[in-house]
């Protein structure tokens, strides 16, 4: 039964999305769907974008090896990013009436700064997307009894998400999401509260984490630990900002409220529902200890499709595995989506396809789409990184590349070019080297290229002025 409703589950995705290609016209109703998105739809999409394998799988795995302390990056960083860039970044983003995120670096600085920030964003993706392709291939193992191996799995869950995303574009990621939402939220709570039972109560299970240690947030200690804990949480709640998923969910609204209003919305839906997968995978451990502490010695990725698999009736199992598929496949369809507008709007159309139509743009965009996917599975297949980190890791080039420029370019009206090319080089020139050289350090690289980032657009921006202003004095003596 759990196999054929996944099978059913797959074909209704496919069908949404030959649903939603009725939709797409050109490239703007591919990209952000004519920016015609209701306020549910925008909500949904802004949640079931980030409520995916690293919500489900990760931060559960995490959270039950490490603690609260642990998940300070996803779900508190990944959140309260959602939160800001409604509030700061949706209503001016909105006003420009772009197509892609690279198009705003274009407008407010120059081609190359584009080009290089298109190139920075477009391999963040690389790990967010793998992530999702590395928790599909899980999902069909588990759900087959091993009859489809990881490798595999992952080639048919690509082979699903690549058809519908192709087809529909952005219409079918969100018309897609708004019922993933539904049947993610539903699900959740309704196997918490089947599993809350076995595991004694809700009251049980917290008091059991809080004696455990599990709850403690912050860290005890010295800058040593402090610093990692603030460059983690840091790493995603500004480094995804600058992303073209984000872009896209915040300019496909209807208005410029919805646009603020459903991004909030869904950053504050996502912190409430990423804490079940936790709650659930440590009443795993409360469950059934002997098991699930071996598990989280060999994979604690297995935990909370272990206990759904072992101690729930047919029906949690049929919605959890629904919920996870639809968690993985909202999350990874618009991760595919996103690189792939950018590399067509901001990179070639500007080389190779200058004088191109709007219906080779949008044929453009679909092949690159599939490319990119091969890209992803290729890098799915070799990467030995959990999903928590390979989604964390992610962020690091968009947060000491693309974040400065951003925020600066919006609300700095002296940030120029040579700022924002001077941020660019030093902030992920000094990630790189520290990388290389520090990586051991209690200084995270990406905290140090965030702040040489930061010092590069200021003296780059400043230091022209200043030239110029002293020269003019000279002059005048």
């Amino acid at each position: 039964m759990l196999i054929w409703f996944v099978i059913l589950y797959l074909l209704f995705s496919v069908g949404i999305g030959l649903y939603a290609s009725k939709r797409v016209h050109n490239s703007r109703d591919f990209v952000v769907a004519g920016r015609n998105l209701p306020m549910p739809v925008v909500t949904a999409t802004v949640f079931a974008t980030w409520f995916g394998a690293e919500t489900v799988l990760g931060i559960s795995a995490t959270f039950v090896e490490e603690g609260m302390g642990g998940v300070v990056a996803d779900p508190f960083g990944a959140s309260m990013c959602l939160i800001l860039a409604g509030l700061f970044f949706a209503p001016l983003l909105y006003r420009m009436n772009l197509l892609t995120i690279g198009d705003f670096y274009r407008a407010r600085y120059s081609r190359v700064v584009e080009l290089i920030m298109t190139v920075c964003i477009m391999l963040s993706y690389l790990g967010w997307v793998s992530a999702q392709v590395v928790a599909l291939g899980l999902v069909f193992n588990v759900v087959t009894g091993g009859a489809i191996s990881q490798e595999a799995g992952m080639i048919l869950g690509l082979s699903i998400v690549l058809a519908y995303t192709m087809f529909g574009g952005m219409w079918s990621v969100a018309l897609l999401d708004f019922v993933q939402m539904t049947v993610i939220m539903a699900a959740l709570l309704l196997i918490a509260v089947l599993i809350s039972g076995d595991a004694g109560g809700v009251g049980n299970v917290v008091s059991q984490a809080q004696s455990a240690g599990k709850l403690h947030f912050f860290p005890s200690g010295g800058l040593e630990v402090w610093i990692p804990f603030i460059g983690a949480g840091i790493t995603m709640m500004l480094g995804s900002i600058p992303q073209q998923d984000v872009f896209q969910r915040m300019t496909s609204a209807k208005s410029e409220k919805i646009a603020v209003r459903g991004t909030v919305l869904g950053g504050m839906l996502y912190f409430v529902f990423a804490f079940i997968p936790m709650f659930l995978a440590y009443s795993a451990t409360l469950i059934d200890p002997a098991l699930f502490n071996e598990l989280i010695k060999s994979d604690s990725q297995m935990v909370l499709p272990s206990l759904i698999l072992n101690h729930t009736p047919m029906i949690a199992q049929v919605l959890f595995f629904g919920a996870l598929l639809s968690a993985i496949m909202s999350t990874a369809s618009a991760t595919l989506l996103a690189p792939s507008a950018m590399f067509t709007e901001n990179i070639l159309k500007h080389i190779a396809l200058k004088h191109m139509s709007d219906q080779q743009m949008l044929r453009t965009m679909r092949i690159i789409l599939v490319t990119f996917g091969g890209i992803v599975l290729w890098f799915a297949l070799n990467s030995e990184s959990s999903i928590f980190h390979m989604v964390e890791d992610a962020y690091k080039v968009t947060l000491v590349g693309a974040f400065v420029p951003l925020v600066f370019g919006l609300y700095w009206k002296r940030a120029s070019n040579q700022g924002a090319l001077l941020s660019i080089v030093l902030g992920i020139g000094s990630w790189l080297s520290m990388e290389i050289i520090g990586p051991d350090t209690y200084w995270p690289p990406q905290l140090i290229g965030l702040l040489f980032s930061i010092a590069g657009m200021l003296i780059g921006s400043m230091l022209p002025n200043i030239m110029r202003d002293q020269h003019h004095a000279h002059a005048q003596t």
